[in-house]
């Protein structure tokens, strides 16, 4: 019970600093055992539709940016890096090395929500969002992926030798199947827009764990400007690493689904 009296980190219905930083360790697992379970859904949804248009999620994988995914994989894994160094100087108590880490990772979170946003704009300007709107003309396949080069009726027939034959089924009588014709690929392009809309509801709910990570920084920014971080306590900063870790391992399993396969 010494620790209730001594320590000015400790709250009122905790014992001991160790008790409170296993309630608080044991909650944010809970919230991450979800958010793995809310992910998961969504990969299962991708996983489901991918096996029943093969083709249509190959040309969609190829109208990404293979530049601009890698790039911001590369960011991730740094922003990592420093989020990790983070908890490191607040378990030593240096206080100017927690605030120097966390705006790092801010910076490079930044980063990768910019190159998002240059990436969507892109998908907007093209008509690739799902919709109303929605286009897709095989002869302007690479003014989309300008930073990566393919050839479309070749894509096409790696992923036919690759993945097997499935029919797919008849809509309204107006569904076209996949077929390579003078170099030009035809499909129903609404086999693309569920790539698409997949595409942006997993990128798009992982950016908006990014976001929220944002904000939790500039509050551990605060609270480590007033001394509020010690050797003895420095709980906030690591569960914060716990799940800015999750959110760059949900990219790392983003990334090969929607740019590489």
């Amino acid at each position: 019970m010494s620790d209730a009296h001594s320590s000015p980190y400790l709250h009122h219905h905790f014992d001991t600093l160790e008790q409170q930083r296993q309630a608080s360790s044991l909650g944010m697992w809970v919230f991450i055992a979800q958010e793995i379970m809310f992910f998961g859904g969504l990969f299962l949804a991708y996983t489901y539709y991918r096996a029943l248009y093969p083709e249509a999620f190959a040309v969609g994988s190829s109208l990404l940016s293979l530049g601009w995914g890698g790039f911001n994989t590369v960011v991730l894994i740094c922003s990592s890096l420093t989020v990790a160094l983070s908890v490191h100087a607040a378990q030593v108590g240096n206080k100017n090395g927690i605030m120097r880490y966390i705006v790092a990772t801010m910076f490079l979170g930044v980063i990768f929500l910019g190159v998002k946003y240059i990436e969507y704009h892109a998908k907007f300007d093209h008509n690739l969002v799902p919709g109303r709107n929605f286009q897709f003309e095989p002869h302007d396949a690479h003014a989309h992926t300008a930073p990566v080069e393919f050839e479309l009726p070749a894509l096409v027939a790696s992923a036919q030798a690759q993945v097997p034959q499935m029919a797919m089924p008849a809509m309204d009588g107006e569904a076209l199947h996949a077929e390579e014709e003078h170099g030009e690929l035809s499909f129903d392009p609404r086999h693309l827009q569920i790539f698409f809309s997949l595409y942006f509801a997993m990128t798009g709910m992982h950016a908006l764990h990014m976001i929220i990570g944002i904000g939790l920084m500039f509050w551990l920014l605060r609270l480590a400007g007033t001394n509020r971080f010690a050797p003895e306590y420095y709980t906030p900063v690591e569960l914060f690493g716990l799940y800015w870790h999750f959110v760059d391992i949900i990219w790392i399993f983003l990334f090969p689904l929607l740019y590489l396969i």
